[in-house]
């Protein structure tokens, strides 16, 4: 960690930065962030504290259950005008390890970068969740529920949106393709 700081008042406009922070602790020290912002009334030289994620569906014991999958475990995504002010109260937050950058300065992420991370997080809210999925076309799966329970076949298409998967069962000598939920199938 350097105890460089940037100059004093080098940026009056807001441009976004890479936190390095403690991983598993995001959400706490985003919050503990807000708050020290607040106590310090230092709104104005903040904007938006972002958490990468992304929306996925996983199933265990057939139940599906949603939950949030960090994008970039370990670090924050921070809006804010860098100043010697800023720049120390950020730095000051426990759990906090450095910005990213090269020698020790912060340096702002490309409108690029900014513009996809944006434009994924929207597309995220707006999207249904993507469904976990561990098989691949070609899997050999047993079927443990329905119809063809006890049942050995191929998987010949998977659906991530739906998560469905089409596995071509042999019926009578002939292969048949039966449409299943992902749960409902497992490793041979």
């Amino acid at each position: 960690m350097s105890n460089e700081s940037p100059e004093s008042g080098s940026s009056e406009e807001k441009l976004w930065y890479v936190l390095k922070v403690q991983t598993n602790r995001e959400r706490t020290i985003r919050d503990a962030l807000l708050k020290k912002i607040r106590l310090e009334d230092l709104e104005e030289s903040f904007g938006e504290i972002m958490i990468p994620s992304e929306k996925v569906v996983d199933t265990r014991s057939g139940k599906a259950r949603e939950h949030n999958r960090k994008l970039f475990p370990g670090y924050i995504m921070i809006n804010m005008i860098l100043n010697d002010e800023t720049w120390y109260l950020v730095r000051d937050t426990s759990g906090v390890g450095d910005f990213a950058g090269a020698a020790g300065k912060p340096m702002p992420m490309e409108q690029f970068e900014v513009d996809r991370m944006l434009g994924k997080a929207e597309e995220d809210a707006d999207s249904a969740p993507k469904v976990k999925i561990e098989f691949e076309v070609g899997d050999v799966v047993k079927i443990r529920e329905g119809a063809f329970e006890a049942f050995e076949g191929t998987i010949d298409a998977i659906d991530q949106h739906s998560g469905k998967v089409s596995v071509l069962v042999e019926v009578f000598g002939r292969s048949t393709p039966v449409e299943l939920d992902h749960w409902q199938v497992e490793s041979v």
